[in-house]
Protein backbone atom coordinates (compact mmCIF):
# COMPACT_ATOMS: atom_id res chain seq x y z
CA UNK A 1 0.00 0.00 0.00
CA UNK A 2 1.09 3.75 -0.85
CA UNK A 3 1.92 5.71 2.07
CA UNK A 4 1.68 9.07 -0.19
CA UNK A 5 -0.46 11.46 0.24
CA UNK A 6 -2.56 13.56 -2.69
CA UNK A 7 -4.08 16.93 -2.79
CA UNK A 8 -5.99 18.77 -5.42
CA UNK A 9 -5.84 22.28 -6.10
CA UNK A 10 -8.44 23.57 -8.36
CA UNK A 11 -8.08 27.24 -10.05
CA UNK A 12 -11.08 28.92 -11.66
CA UNK A 13 -9.26 32.03 -14.51
CA UNK A 14 -11.44 33.69 -16.81
CA UNK A 15 -11.70 31.38 -19.64
CA UNK A 16 -11.09 28.11 -17.82
CA UNK A 17 -10.60 25.99 -14.82
CA UNK A 18 -7.71 23.82 -14.13
CA UNK A 19 -7.25 21.30 -11.69
CA UNK A 20 -3.65 19.92 -10.10
CA UNK A 21 -3.34 16.63 -8.36
CA UNK A 22 -0.03 16.86 -6.29
CA UNK A 23 1.87 15.16 -4.20
CA UNK A 24 2.04 16.61 -0.65
CA UNK A 25 5.83 15.49 0.21
CA UNK A 26 7.51 17.45 -2.91
CA UNK A 27 4.74 19.55 -4.53
CA UNK A 28 5.27 17.11 -7.78
CA UNK A 29 2.55 17.80 -10.08
CA UNK A 30 0.91 13.54 -11.10
CA UNK A 31 -1.55 14.76 -12.89
CA UNK A 32 -3.54 18.35 -14.29
CA UNK A 33 -6.53 19.03 -16.65
CA UNK A 34 -8.09 21.93 -18.29
CA UNK A 35 -11.83 22.70 -19.03
CA UNK A 36 -13.03 25.53 -21.32
CA UNK A 37 -16.14 27.46 -20.22
CA UNK A 38 -18.56 26.42 -23.44
CA UNK A 39 -20.76 28.97 -22.78
CA UNK A 40 -18.43 31.51 -21.88
CA UNK A 41 -16.46 30.46 -25.48
CA UNK A 42 -19.35 31.03 -27.21
CA UNK A 43 -20.06 34.98 -25.46
CA UNK A 44 -23.25 33.70 -24.23
CA UNK A 45 -24.71 36.37 -21.59
CA UNK A 46 -22.10 38.96 -22.49
CA UNK A 47 -22.24 42.54 -23.74
CA UNK A 48 -18.40 43.72 -24.10
CA UNK A 49 -19.65 47.06 -25.37
CA UNK A 50 -21.09 47.74 -21.96
CA UNK A 51 -18.47 45.74 -20.22
CA UNK A 52 -20.87 43.17 -19.11
CA UNK A 53 -19.09 39.73 -18.59
CA UNK A 54 -21.26 37.15 -16.74
CA UNK A 55 -20.51 33.47 -16.09
CA UNK A 56 -23.55 30.60 -15.88
CA UNK A 57 -22.74 28.66 -12.53
CA UNK A 58 -22.95 25.40 -14.86
CA UNK A 59 -19.49 26.53 -16.78
CA UNK A 60 -18.33 26.04 -13.04
CA UNK A 61 -19.48 23.19 -12.11
CA UNK A 62 -19.06 21.14 -16.01
CA UNK A 63 -15.51 22.65 -15.05
CA UNK A 64 -14.94 20.99 -11.86
CA UNK A 65 -16.42 17.64 -12.82
CA UNK A 66 -14.17 17.24 -15.79
CA UNK A 67 -11.08 18.62 -14.21
CA UNK A 68 -10.62 16.69 -11.28
CA UNK A 69 -12.01 13.27 -12.92
CA UNK A 70 -9.77 13.40 -15.68
CA UNK A 71 -6.56 14.27 -13.07
CA UNK A 72 -7.73 11.15 -11.57
CA UNK A 73 -8.08 8.82 -14.76
CA UNK A 74 -4.46 10.11 -15.68
CA UNK A 75 -2.95 9.05 -12.55
CA UNK A 76 -4.49 5.73 -12.27
CA UNK A 77 -8.14 5.98 -11.48
CA UNK A 78 -9.16 4.29 -8.41
CA UNK A 79 -5.80 3.02 -7.22
CA UNK A 80 -5.09 6.85 -6.90
CA UNK A 81 -8.48 8.23 -5.55
CA UNK A 82 -8.00 7.29 -1.92
CA UNK A 83 -5.13 8.68 -1.62
CA UNK A 84 -6.64 12.45 -1.84
CA UNK A 85 -6.63 13.91 1.41
CA UNK A 86 -8.01 17.53 0.01
CA UNK A 87 -9.40 20.21 -2.10
CA UNK A 88 -9.24 23.43 -2.11
CA UNK A 89 -10.09 25.93 -4.38
CA UNK A 90 -9.29 29.84 -5.73
CA UNK A 91 -11.77 31.44 -8.23
CA UNK A 92 -11.38 35.27 -9.55
CA UNK A 93 -12.84 37.97 -7.95
CA UNK A 94 -14.70 39.78 -6.86
CA UNK A 95 -17.12 37.44 -8.57
CA UNK A 96 -20.37 37.86 -7.00
CA UNK A 97 -23.75 35.85 -7.50
CA UNK A 98 -27.43 36.02 -5.83
CA UNK A 99 -28.67 32.82 -4.12
CA UNK A 100 -31.60 31.69 -2.16
CA UNK A 101 -31.48 30.07 1.07
CA UNK A 102 -30.06 27.07 0.14
CA UNK A 103 -27.31 28.76 -1.50
CA UNK A 104 -27.84 27.89 -4.42
CA UNK A 105 -27.24 30.76 -7.23
CA UNK A 106 -30.28 32.14 -9.06
CA UNK A 107 -29.28 30.86 -12.72
CA UNK A 108 -29.84 27.28 -11.22
CA UNK A 109 -33.34 27.80 -10.15
CA UNK A 110 -36.68 27.84 -12.49
CA UNK A 111 -37.31 30.81 -14.20
CA UNK A 112 -33.40 32.47 -14.06
CA UNK A 113 -31.67 30.14 -16.09
CA UNK A 114 -31.03 32.61 -18.81
CA UNK A 115 -30.83 35.34 -16.87
CA UNK A 116 -27.75 36.84 -16.74
CA UNK A 117 -28.14 38.95 -13.89
CA UNK A 118 -29.12 36.03 -11.72
CA UNK A 119 -25.22 34.53 -12.99
CA UNK A 120 -22.06 35.05 -11.76
CA UNK A 121 -20.89 38.80 -12.00
CA UNK A 122 -17.18 38.25 -13.47
CA UNK A 123 -14.29 40.66 -11.82
CA UNK A 124 -13.85 42.66 -15.09
CA UNK A 125 -17.81 43.59 -15.61
CA UNK A 126 -17.93 47.23 -15.16
CA UNK A 127 -21.61 47.59 -15.31
CA UNK A 128 -21.60 49.01 -11.88
CA UNK A 129 -19.26 52.17 -12.06
CA UNK A 130 -21.74 54.57 -11.17
CA UNK A 131 -22.54 52.41 -8.12
CA UNK A 132 -18.93 52.58 -7.19
CA UNK A 133 -18.73 56.45 -7.51
CA UNK A 134 -22.05 56.64 -5.24
CA UNK A 135 -20.06 54.81 -2.78
CA UNK A 136 -17.10 56.68 -2.66
CA UNK A 137 -19.36 59.81 -2.29
CA UNK A 138 -21.30 58.20 -0.04
CA UNK A 139 -18.38 57.02 2.46
CA UNK A 140 -16.67 60.82 2.94
CA UNK A 141 -20.37 61.11 5.04
CA UNK A 142 -19.15 59.26 7.92
CA UNK A 143 -16.60 59.80 10.66
CA UNK A 144 -15.51 56.27 10.24
CA UNK A 145 -13.64 55.69 6.85
CA UNK A 146 -15.18 52.15 6.29
CA UNK A 147 -12.79 52.22 2.53
CA UNK A 148 -9.55 52.24 4.54
CA UNK A 149 -8.48 49.08 4.53
CA UNK A 150 -9.49 49.11 0.98
CA UNK A 151 -7.15 52.09 -0.48
CA UNK A 152 -9.15 54.41 0.05
CA UNK A 153 -11.20 54.13 -3.03
CA UNK A 154 -13.91 51.37 -4.21
CA UNK A 155 -13.94 49.59 -7.60
CA UNK A 156 -16.96 48.72 -9.57
CA UNK A 157 -14.99 45.63 -9.88
CA UNK A 158 -16.21 44.77 -6.21
CA UNK A 159 -18.73 43.09 -4.31
CA UNK A 160 -21.03 46.16 -3.01
CA UNK A 161 -21.31 47.96 -6.52
CA UNK A 162 -22.15 44.95 -8.36
CA UNK A 163 -24.72 43.77 -5.54
CA UNK A 164 -26.33 47.39 -5.83
CA UNK A 165 -26.34 47.69 -9.20
CA UNK A 166 -28.40 44.02 -9.74
CA UNK A 167 -30.51 45.25 -7.47
CA UNK A 168 -31.62 48.08 -8.97
CA UNK A 169 -31.81 46.70 -12.59
CA UNK A 170 -33.52 43.99 -11.74
CA UNK A 171 -36.30 43.52 -9.10
CA UNK A 172 -36.48 39.97 -9.60
CA UNK A 173 -33.44 39.24 -8.35
CA UNK A 174 -34.15 41.71 -5.07
CA UNK A 175 -37.33 39.66 -4.43
CA UNK A 176 -35.28 35.82 -4.95
CA UNK A 177 -31.73 36.77 -3.25
CA UNK A 178 -31.36 35.45 0.04
CA UNK A 179 -27.67 36.53 0.48
CA UNK A 180 -24.84 37.67 -2.58
CA UNK A 181 -22.17 35.26 -2.03
CA UNK A 182 -18.15 35.04 -3.87
CA UNK A 183 -17.60 32.10 -6.36
CA UNK A 184 -14.62 31.48 -4.09
CA UNK A 185 -17.25 31.00 -1.46
CA UNK A 186 -19.50 29.33 -3.50
CA UNK A 187 -17.41 25.96 -4.67
CA UNK A 188 -16.26 24.72 -1.45
CA UNK A 189 -19.62 25.12 0.10
CA UNK A 190 -21.40 23.11 -3.05
CA UNK A 191 -18.48 20.58 -2.56
CA UNK A 192 -19.63 20.22 1.04
CA UNK A 193 -23.07 19.23 0.29
CA UNK A 194 -24.11 22.53 1.81
CA UNK A 195 -27.91 23.44 1.79
CA UNK A 196 -28.19 26.68 4.21
CA UNK A 197 -26.72 29.97 3.32
CA UNK A 198 -26.13 30.58 7.00
CA UNK A 199 -23.81 27.96 7.59
CA UNK A 200 -21.85 29.35 4.32
CA UNK A 201 -18.05 29.74 5.71
CA UNK A 202 -16.68 33.16 4.23
CA UNK A 203 -13.36 33.66 2.78
CA UNK A 204 -11.31 36.24 4.92
CA UNK A 205 -9.51 37.07 1.11
CA UNK A 206 -12.69 38.15 -0.73
CA UNK A 207 -14.67 39.27 2.42
CA UNK A 208 -11.71 41.64 3.20
CA UNK A 209 -10.44 43.08 -0.22
CA UNK A 210 -13.57 43.09 -1.93
CA UNK A 211 -16.91 43.67 0.54
CA UNK A 212 -15.21 46.14 2.83
CA UNK A 213 -15.20 43.34 6.11
CA UNK A 214 -12.51 44.21 8.53
CA UNK A 215 -11.38 43.51 12.25
CA UNK A 216 -11.32 46.86 13.18
CA UNK A 217 -15.34 46.95 12.26
CA UNK A 218 -15.70 44.31 14.06
CA UNK A 219 -17.31 42.68 10.67
CA UNK A 220 -18.98 44.52 7.62
CA UNK A 221 -20.03 48.23 8.24
CA UNK A 222 -22.98 49.26 9.85
CA UNK A 223 -26.55 48.70 8.26
CA UNK A 224 -26.88 52.63 8.15
CA UNK A 225 -23.79 52.96 5.97
CA UNK A 226 -25.87 50.61 3.41
CA UNK A 227 -29.46 51.54 3.79
CA UNK A 228 -28.50 55.09 3.72
CA UNK A 229 -26.86 54.60 0.38
CA UNK A 230 -29.81 53.40 -1.21
CA UNK A 231 -33.01 51.84 0.68
CA UNK A 232 -32.59 48.91 -1.87
CA UNK A 233 -29.71 48.02 0.53
CA UNK A 234 -32.14 47.90 3.50
CA UNK A 235 -31.74 44.87 5.56
CA UNK A 236 -29.57 43.49 2.93
CA UNK A 237 -26.01 43.22 6.00
CA UNK A 238 -28.00 40.57 7.99
CA UNK A 239 -28.50 38.38 4.86
CA UNK A 240 -24.39 38.42 4.61
CA UNK A 241 -22.03 37.69 7.15
CA UNK A 242 -20.01 38.33 10.00
CA UNK A 243 -17.27 36.24 10.74
CA UNK A 244 -14.66 35.37 8.23
CA UNK A 245 -12.51 32.47 7.64
CA UNK A 246 -8.48 31.85 6.46
CA UNK A 247 -7.61 29.48 3.88
CA UNK A 248 -5.96 27.35 5.90
CA UNK A 249 -9.22 26.15 7.40
CA UNK A 250 -11.41 23.38 6.69
CA UNK A 251 -14.79 24.23 4.91
CA UNK A 252 -16.16 20.71 5.71
CA UNK A 253 -15.68 17.40 3.86
CA UNK A 254 -17.14 16.72 0.83
CA UNK A 255 -20.33 15.65 0.31
CA UNK A 256 -21.60 11.93 -0.24
CA UNK A 257 -23.04 13.40 -3.90
CA UNK A 258 -19.68 14.76 -4.54
CA UNK A 259 -17.57 11.89 -3.03
CA UNK A 260 -19.37 9.72 -5.47
CA UNK A 261 -19.58 12.13 -8.35
CA UNK A 262 -15.47 12.48 -8.62
CA UNK A 263 -14.62 8.99 -6.97
CA UNK A 264 -13.06 9.99 -3.77
CA UNK A 265 -13.94 9.52 -0.42
CA UNK A 266 -16.47 11.23 1.98
CA UNK A 267 -13.25 11.96 4.38
CA UNK A 268 -11.82 14.26 1.78
CA UNK A 269 -11.23 17.66 3.67
CA UNK A 270 -12.32 20.44 1.45
CA UNK A 271 -10.60 23.94 2.39
CA UNK A 272 -12.30 27.20 2.88
CA UNK A 273 -11.28 29.35 -1.01
CA UNK A 274 -9.60 32.63 -1.92
CA UNK A 275 -8.72 34.55 -4.94
CA UNK A 276 -6.48 33.29 -7.79
CA UNK A 277 -3.52 35.89 -6.92
CA UNK A 278 -3.52 35.04 -3.42
CA UNK A 279 -3.44 31.63 -3.13
CA UNK A 280 -0.77 32.12 -6.51
CA UNK A 281 1.21 34.02 -4.70
CA UNK A 282 1.33 30.88 -2.22
CA UNK A 283 1.92 28.78 -5.04
CA UNK A 284 5.18 31.29 -6.11
CA UNK A 285 6.53 30.58 -3.25
CA UNK A 286 6.40 34.62 -1.95
CA UNK A 287 8.32 36.47 0.92
CA UNK A 288 8.07 39.25 2.70
CA UNK A 289 8.47 42.65 0.67
CA UNK A 290 8.36 40.63 -2.80
CA UNK A 291 5.38 41.39 -5.08
CA UNK A 292 4.01 38.50 -6.85
CA UNK A 293 2.93 38.88 -10.41
CA UNK A 294 -0.11 36.81 -11.43
CA UNK A 295 0.34 37.49 -15.43
CA UNK A 296 -2.66 36.73 -17.07
CA UNK A 297 -5.38 38.20 -18.76
CA UNK A 298 -5.14 41.12 -16.00
CA UNK A 299 -2.53 41.37 -13.12
CA UNK A 300 -3.18 40.92 -9.72
CA UNK A 301 -0.51 41.99 -7.29
CA UNK A 302 0.49 40.50 -3.56
CA UNK A 303 2.70 41.85 -1.48
CA UNK A 304 2.91 40.31 2.28
CA UNK A 305 4.32 42.08 5.16
CA UNK A 306 4.46 41.45 8.36
CA UNK A 307 1.63 43.15 10.87
CA UNK A 308 3.67 44.56 13.13
CA UNK A 309 5.45 46.73 10.20
CA UNK A 310 2.20 48.13 8.92
CA UNK A 311 0.86 49.40 12.15
CA UNK A 312 -0.86 52.20 11.53
CA UNK A 313 -0.23 52.81 7.78
CA UNK A 314 -2.33 51.99 5.55
CA UNK A 315 -1.54 52.11 1.57
CA UNK A 316 -3.72 54.42 -0.53
CA UNK A 317 -4.94 53.60 -4.11
CA UNK A 318 -4.68 49.69 -3.82
CA UNK A 319 -6.80 47.04 -3.49
CA UNK A 320 -6.42 46.21 0.00
CA UNK A 321 -4.23 44.90 2.80
CA UNK A 322 -6.39 41.93 4.67
CA UNK A 323 -4.44 40.75 7.48
CA UNK A 324 -4.30 36.61 6.95
CA UNK A 325 -5.24 36.93 2.95
CA UNK A 326 -2.81 35.48 1.93
CA UNK A 327 -0.64 34.14 4.68
CA UNK A 328 -2.46 33.59 8.26
CA UNK A 329 -0.74 36.40 10.63
CA UNK A 330 1.04 38.38 8.28
CA UNK A 331 -0.58 41.60 6.50
CA UNK A 332 -1.24 40.50 2.94
CA UNK A 333 -1.86 43.84 -0.09
CA UNK A 334 -3.57 43.46 -3.11
CA UNK A 335 -2.68 45.67 -6.23
CA UNK A 336 -3.11 45.11 -9.95
CA UNK A 337 -3.90 45.98 -13.76
CA UNK A 338 -7.80 45.63 -15.08
CA UNK A 339 -5.42 44.39 -18.47
CA UNK A 340 -2.59 43.23 -19.32
CA UNK A 341 -3.10 40.30 -21.56
CA UNK A 342 -5.78 41.64 -22.60
CA UNK A 343 -4.02 44.36 -24.10
CA UNK A 344 -2.24 42.06 -26.51
CA UNK A 345 -5.42 39.81 -26.94
CA UNK A 346 -7.08 43.07 -28.02
CA UNK A 347 -4.42 43.52 -30.68
CA UNK A 348 -4.18 40.62 -31.98
CA UNK A 349 -7.80 40.55 -32.69
CA UNK A 350 -7.36 43.93 -34.29
CA UNK A 351 -5.21 42.37 -36.77
CA UNK A 352 -6.25 40.02 -37.04
CA UNK A 353 -9.93 41.23 -38.19
CA UNK A 354 -9.10 39.87 -42.02
CA UNK A 355 -8.70 36.39 -40.97
CA UNK A 356 -12.00 36.12 -38.74
CA UNK A 357 -14.23 37.90 -41.36
CA UNK A 358 -12.95 37.20 -45.19
CA UNK A 359 -10.66 34.81 -45.15
CA UNK A 360 -13.89 32.35 -44.78
CA UNK A 361 -15.09 34.31 -48.00
CA UNK A 362 -11.83 33.34 -50.26
CA UNK A 363 -12.60 31.49 -53.76
CA UNK A 364 -8.99 31.16 -53.40
CA UNK A 365 -8.64 27.99 -50.63
CA UNK A 366 -11.39 25.39 -49.54
CA UNK A 367 -13.28 26.17 -46.05
CA UNK A 368 -11.09 23.61 -44.35
CA UNK A 369 -7.90 25.29 -45.41
CA UNK A 370 -9.01 28.47 -44.78
CA UNK A 371 -9.41 27.42 -41.16
CA UNK A 372 -6.39 25.80 -41.00
CA UNK A 373 -4.28 29.18 -42.41
CA UNK A 374 -6.77 31.08 -40.20
CA UNK A 375 -5.73 29.12 -36.56
CA UNK A 376 -1.68 28.83 -37.76
CA UNK A 377 -1.56 32.18 -38.32
CA UNK A 378 -3.12 33.17 -35.46
CA UNK A 379 -1.28 31.01 -33.15
CA UNK A 380 2.12 32.76 -34.41
CA UNK A 381 0.85 36.63 -34.29
CA UNK A 382 2.42 37.67 -30.76
CA UNK A 383 5.37 35.35 -30.91
CA UNK A 384 5.94 37.01 -34.47
CA UNK A 385 5.61 40.84 -33.00
CA UNK A 386 7.20 40.03 -30.45
CA UNK A 387 10.33 38.71 -32.19
CA UNK A 388 10.30 41.80 -34.26
CA UNK A 389 9.59 44.49 -31.75
CA UNK A 390 13.22 43.27 -30.17
CA UNK A 391 14.77 44.51 -33.46
CA UNK A 392 13.72 47.61 -33.45
CA UNK A 393 16.22 50.82 -32.74
CA UNK A 394 15.81 52.29 -29.45
CA UNK A 395 16.06 55.35 -31.48
CA UNK A 396 13.23 54.87 -33.80
CA UNK A 397 10.36 54.74 -30.55
CA UNK A 398 8.06 57.48 -31.52
CA UNK A 399 4.99 55.89 -30.38
CA UNK A 400 3.57 55.81 -26.52
CA UNK A 401 0.38 53.63 -25.07
CA UNK A 402 -1.72 53.75 -22.12
CA UNK A 403 -2.56 50.72 -21.59
CA UNK A 404 -6.18 50.98 -19.57
CA UNK A 405 -8.29 49.67 -22.03
CA UNK A 406 -10.31 48.28 -19.02
CA UNK A 407 -9.83 51.04 -17.11
CA UNK A 408 -7.32 51.38 -14.25
CA UNK A 409 -7.88 49.13 -10.98
CA UNK A 410 -4.26 50.68 -9.26
CA UNK A 411 -3.04 52.61 -8.20
CA UNK A 412 -6.04 54.56 -7.80
CA UNK A 413 -9.10 52.97 -8.96
CA UNK A 414 -10.58 54.47 -11.76
CA UNK A 415 -12.81 51.89 -14.17
CA UNK A 416 -14.15 55.09 -16.59
CA UNK A 417 -10.43 55.72 -17.99
CA UNK A 418 -9.92 54.19 -21.54
CA UNK A 419 -6.96 53.50 -23.57
CA UNK A 420 -4.86 55.76 -25.82
CA UNK A 421 -1.98 55.96 -28.06
CA UNK A 422 -0.27 58.73 -29.54
CA UNK A 423 2.98 59.40 -31.48
CA UNK A 424 1.70 57.64 -34.58
CA UNK A 425 2.95 58.03 -38.55
CA UNK A 426 2.86 56.43 -41.58
CA UNK A 427 6.04 54.60 -40.18
CA UNK A 428 4.24 52.88 -37.39
CA UNK A 429 3.98 49.11 -38.10
CA UNK A 430 2.47 46.80 -36.51
CA UNK A 431 5.76 45.49 -34.29
CA UNK A 432 5.84 49.48 -33.40
CA UNK A 433 2.17 49.37 -32.54
CA UNK A 434 2.93 46.45 -30.22
CA UNK A 435 6.35 47.70 -28.55
CA UNK A 436 4.07 50.36 -27.44
CA UNK A 437 1.22 48.27 -25.58
CA UNK A 438 4.14 46.32 -24.18
CA UNK A 439 5.28 49.10 -22.61
CA UNK A 440 2.29 50.76 -21.48
CA UNK A 441 1.63 47.73 -19.72
CA UNK A 442 5.11 47.73 -18.11
CA UNK A 443 4.73 51.13 -17.52
CA UNK A 444 1.54 50.58 -15.58
CA UNK A 445 3.38 48.03 -13.71
CA UNK A 446 5.53 50.36 -12.58
CA UNK A 447 3.03 52.89 -11.24
CA UNK A 448 2.21 49.81 -8.80
CA UNK A 449 5.41 49.77 -7.60
CA UNK A 450 6.26 53.31 -6.94
CA UNK A 451 3.16 53.73 -4.97
CA UNK A 452 4.10 50.92 -2.28
CA UNK A 453 7.83 52.52 -2.57
CA UNK A 454 6.13 56.00 -1.61
CA UNK A 455 3.80 55.07 0.60
CA UNK A 456 6.52 53.45 2.96
CA UNK A 457 6.35 49.78 1.91
CA UNK A 458 9.48 48.52 0.01
CA UNK A 459 9.66 45.78 -3.16
CA UNK A 460 12.93 43.96 -3.17
CA UNK A 461 12.04 41.59 -6.06
CA UNK A 462 8.91 40.31 -8.15
CA UNK A 463 7.92 36.93 -8.80
CA UNK A 464 6.34 36.24 -11.92
CA UNK A 465 4.00 33.84 -12.13
CA UNK A 466 0.85 32.69 -14.86
CA UNK A 467 0.59 32.56 -18.87
CA UNK A 468 2.49 35.71 -19.76
CA UNK A 469 5.43 35.42 -17.61
CA UNK A 470 5.66 32.25 -18.26
CA UNK A 471 5.24 32.45 -22.24
CA UNK A 472 6.60 35.95 -23.11
CA UNK A 473 9.98 36.45 -22.90
CA UNK A 474 9.87 39.99 -24.93
CA UNK A 475 7.47 41.04 -22.24
CA UNK A 476 9.71 39.63 -19.10
CA UNK A 477 12.58 41.11 -20.07
CA UNK A 478 10.92 44.64 -21.24
CA UNK A 479 9.34 44.52 -17.22
CA UNK A 480 12.61 43.89 -16.13
CA UNK A 481 14.16 46.95 -17.31
CA UNK A 482 11.06 48.92 -16.62
CA UNK A 483 11.27 48.08 -12.89
CA UNK A 484 14.94 48.05 -12.68
CA UNK A 485 14.82 44.97 -10.52
CA UNK A 486 14.84 41.36 -11.35
CA UNK A 487 11.87 39.07 -11.96
CA UNK A 488 12.18 34.98 -10.76
CA UNK A 489 9.89 33.35 -12.66
CA UNK A 490 7.75 30.13 -10.91
CA UNK A 491 8.73 26.35 -12.63
CA UNK A 492 4.88 25.71 -11.96
CA UNK A 493 2.43 25.88 -14.85
CA UNK A 494 -0.32 25.60 -12.65
CA UNK A 495 0.85 28.11 -9.61
CA UNK A 496 -2.34 29.59 -8.67
CA UNK A 497 -3.96 25.53 -8.24
CA UNK A 498 -0.28 24.58 -6.92
CA UNK A 499 -1.16 27.56 -3.72
CA UNK A 500 -4.84 25.85 -3.85
CA UNK A 501 -3.01 22.72 -3.14
CA UNK A 502 -1.00 23.40 -0.57
CA UNK A 503 -3.80 25.28 1.53
CA UNK A 504 -5.63 21.56 1.06
CA UNK A 505 -2.91 19.97 2.11
CA UNK A 506 -2.81 22.51 5.68
CA UNK A 507 -6.71 21.71 5.74
CA UNK A 508 -6.08 18.60 5.62
CA UNK A 509 -3.91 18.62 8.65
CA UNK A 510 -0.52 17.02 6.77
CA UNK A 511 1.26 20.34 7.48
CA UNK A 512 0.92 22.38 10.95
CA UNK A 513 0.73 25.88 8.45
CA UNK A 514 0.70 27.10 5.36
CA UNK A 515 5.09 28.31 5.70
CA UNK A 516 5.52 24.48 6.29
CA UNK A 517 3.34 23.43 3.44
CA UNK A 518 5.44 26.11 1.26
CA UNK A 519 8.40 24.84 2.10
CA UNK A 520 7.75 21.00 1.29
CA UNK A 521 5.97 21.90 -1.61
CA UNK A 522 7.59 24.54 -3.21
CA UNK A 523 9.09 23.54 -6.55
CA UNK A 524 11.44 27.02 -7.19
CA UNK A 525 12.33 29.10 -9.80
CA UNK A 526 12.91 28.22 -13.82
CA UNK A 527 14.46 31.69 -14.74
CA UNK A 528 15.01 35.12 -13.45
CA UNK A 529 15.13 37.74 -16.16
CA UNK A 530 18.04 40.83 -14.58
CA UNK A 531 17.44 44.52 -15.73
CA UNK A 532 19.84 45.80 -18.71
CA UNK A 533 20.75 48.87 -17.53
CA UNK A 534 21.88 50.11 -21.12
CA UNK A 535 17.78 50.51 -21.36
CA UNK A 536 17.33 52.79 -17.86
CA UNK A 537 17.87 56.43 -19.66
CA UNK A 538 15.44 55.21 -22.33
CA UNK A 539 12.74 53.87 -20.19
CA UNK A 540 13.30 56.19 -17.33
CA UNK A 541 11.91 58.79 -20.02
CA UNK A 542 9.26 57.32 -21.33
CA UNK A 543 8.04 56.03 -17.95
CA UNK A 544 7.71 60.40 -17.17
CA UNK A 545 5.85 60.41 -20.76
CA UNK A 546 3.18 57.63 -19.80
CA UNK A 547 2.61 59.22 -16.43
CA UNK A 548 2.47 63.03 -18.06
CA UNK A 549 -0.36 61.25 -21.11
CA UNK A 550 -2.25 59.71 -18.26
CA UNK A 551 -2.52 62.69 -16.46
CA UNK A 552 -3.72 64.62 -19.45
CA UNK A 553 -6.60 61.79 -20.21
CA UNK A 554 -7.32 61.59 -16.72
CA UNK A 555 -8.06 65.35 -16.55
CA UNK A 556 -9.90 65.08 -19.45
CA UNK A 557 -12.25 62.07 -18.48
CA UNK A 558 -13.88 64.40 -16.09
CA UNK A 559 -17.71 64.79 -17.70
CA UNK A 560 -17.16 68.46 -17.32
CA UNK A 561 -14.50 68.90 -19.54
CA UNK A 562 -14.06 68.84 -22.61
CA UNK A 563 -10.80 67.84 -24.80
CA UNK A 564 -10.32 70.40 -27.35
CA UNK A 565 -9.92 73.92 -27.40
CA UNK A 566 -12.77 76.18 -28.29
Amino acid sequence: MSTANYVIGVDYGTDSVRSVLVDTANGNEIASSVFLYPRWQKGLYCKPAVNQFRQHPLDYIEGLTHTIKDCLEKAGGAEIAHLVKGISVDTTGSSPVAVDATGTPLALTKDFEENPNAMFVLWKDHTSVKEAAEINEHATKFSTNYLKYVGGIYSSEWFWAKLLHILRIDSTIKKGAASWVEHCDWIPFLLCGGNDIKEMKRSRCAAGHKALWAEEFNGLPPEDFFSSLDPLLAGFREKLFNDTYTSDIAAGTLSEEWATKLGLSKDVIVGVGAFDAHMGAVGGQIEPYYLSKVMGTSTCDILVAPNQDLHGKLINGICGQVNGSVIPGMAGLEAGQSAFGDVYAWFKNLISWPLNHLLAESKVIDDATALALKTELEGKIIAKLSTEAVALPDGDYAELAIDWLNGRRTPDANQELKGAITGLGLGTDAPRFFRALAAATCFGAKAIVDRFKEQGVPVKGIIGIGGVAKKSAYIMQMMADVLEMPIRIHRFEHTCALGAAMFAAVAAGLYPNIEAAMAAMGTGFEKEYKPNIKKQKLYRQHYQQYLGLGRYLEKYNKKDVKPYLS
